[in-house]
């Protein structure tokens, strides 16, 4: 009977893009833990080499652009890909009209553009062995929300392409399903929740009253990447305190 132990990824091979910081570090180092060969890729070095020091032994750092030729190259070039967690994200807050053409076309081009083409890739790799993929949603891919009309478009795109991944891939072993957070208490969403009037506008919308950590957002990563998870596919892990439950 398998369970969360150490042993629990030993001998696989996960990769995990913007591991440098918040979710994306915290999954590293959970997966690290558990055994894994992490592959953890961001584009900012001191960010990776700090990580690899807490687990020298189990990760290998990737400084690269997921955008970039070069790194979707370097992953086709892989012989073993047991799992990968799509976490490069971004956001651009704004009202509707004050949405710049810009804008529109780095949230397509980084939420969903670079997630699908780190798919493809790694499903080249898994194809032979199968596999695992988390895509890293966000409870805005099931609702709405004022000035966040890019990033709920995105997002819905993500649980969209994780369904019909889900499904297309199963045949092949290979699982797909997402992760959706509320709010996470990060240095990204810090300054945004400074201001007093909309933290208590996110913390009245969760009925847990409390914001997601990232090692709440890991801890669901990481079990749908795990054999624990072998029967679960082309769905949704919401870490978000209840907000969608309304």
């Amino acid at each position: 009977m398998i369970g969360f132990n150490t042993d629990l990824f030993t001998g696989k091979t996960l990769l995990i893009t913007g591991a440098g910081k918040g979710i994306g570090r915290a999954c590293a180092k959970l997966a690290a833990q558990l055994g894994a060969n992490v592959i953890a890729v961001a584009r900012t070095t001191e960010d990776l080499e700090s990580l690899q020091m807490t687990s020298p032994a189990n990760i290998e750092i990737w400084v690269e652009d997921v955008a970039s030729e070069a790194f979707i190259a370097r992953l086709l070039q892989l012989n073993k890909l047991d799992g990968l967690i799509n976490n490069v994200g971004i956001n651009r807050v704004a009202n509707l009209l004050e949405q710049l053409p810009e804008d529109l076309d780095v949230m397509i081009d980084i939420n969903i553009k670079s997630l699908y083409r780190t798919s493809r890739a790694a499903v080249s790799v898994m194809q032979q062995s199968g596999g695992a993929i988390v895509n890293m949603s966000s409870q805005m891919g099931f609702v709405g929300s004022p000035r966040r009309t890019l990033y709920c478009m995105t997002k819905h795109a993500v649980e969209g392409l994780t369904k019909a991944m889900g499904v297309e891939l199963a045949p092949s072993n290979i699982r797909v399903n997402s992760v959706a957070p509320t709010f996470v208490s990060t240095a990204l969403t810090a300054p945004m929740l400074e201001d007093p009037d909309f933290k208590k506008f996110v913390l009245e919308m969760i009925p847990m009253n409390q914001l997601a950590t990232p090692d709440d957002v890991a801890n669901a990563c990481i079990f749908l990447l795990s054999d624990l998870a072998a029967m679960i596919t082309g769905t949704c892990i919401k870490v978000d305190g209840g907000w969608t439950a309304r």
